[in-house]
């Protein structure tokens, strides 16, 4: 199983910062033979980031989207736009989606079914927060946010990802150690197998303010099969770093 490193860069980058990221990143030597390498810009964004990729291996996703295909839904773009944009993959149930939006477990299960549904690749993020955390419910919370987004859709397990990404580690500079992560990673993929009732190759990603110096130990932990970076994926020279910590 190849290893995939994602950036998701947010609500960040004007245009001309956009252009001279992807411009400065398709300089890089990277080896596809060994990894995925996937960008997340801002939705606008997509078409054009898609444009300037369409001759790399580098693939492109879209941060949110809603799970009608059309409509009127004021603001709102649907899993069929992002992927006319040239989009591969859609990031669902990121911590900011649940917790400044209010994103329940339901509306994010809405959204996974409906990008299935267009033919996109669902990474799913799950985790806990910092109170959670404190009350040893991490494994309670990250089965219940699996079941709840995933349970009767085991046929469609080959186009999810899932994305650990503990609430108290996103932009706080705190991370989770290596085997905290490698721990809560094998009980996701066991709870995967238990959903599915058999094994399955699904791939789980660590984010939590994950940086150039921590990567690599995060790529060998046990059962850890990529990154989801984010503020460090700003920059092209330090996401080039991360991605070739694999």
């Amino acid at each position: 199983m190849k290893k995939i490193v994602a950036a998701n860069w947010k609500m960040h980058k004007t245009y001309e910062e956009v252009i001279s990221y992807i411009k400065a990143f398709l300089e890089k030597d990277i080896d596809f033979e060994k990894k995925d390498v996937l960008i997340y810009p801002p939705c606008l964004y997509v078409c054009e980031v898609s444009k300037l990729l369409e001759k790399s291996n580098i693939k492109v996703g879209a941060q949110n989207v809603y799970y009608e295909k059309k409509g009127a839904f004021t603001g709102e773009i649907s899993p069929l736009m992002v992927k006319s944009c040239g989009a591969e993959y859609v990031l669902i149930g990121h911590s900011e989606r649940r917790h400044i939006f209010k994103e329940s477990d339901e509306l994010i299960r809405k959204k996974v079914i409906s990008a299935l549904e267009e033919g996109l690749k669902v990474m799913l993020c799950v985790g806990e927060t910092l109170e959670e955390r404190e009350s040893n419910l991490t494994y309670k919370v990250v089965e219940s946010q699996l079941k709840l987004s995933l349970v009767g859709l085991e046929n469609q397990f080959g186009s999810i990802e899932i994305a650990y990404e503990p609430v108290w580690a996103i932009g706080t500079g705190k991370s989770a150690n290596k085997e905290d992560a490698s721990s809560v990673h094998t009980f996701i993929k066991d709870t995967l197998k238990n959903i599915a009732k058999k094994d399955t190759d699904i791939r789980v990603l660590y984010g939590g303010s994950v940086n150039s110096q921590n990567a690599k130990d995060f790529l060998q932990s046990p059962n850890v099969d990529g990154l989801l970076v984010g503020g460090a994926s700003l920059d092209p020279n330090t996401f080039f770093e991360i991605v070739n910590a694999i």
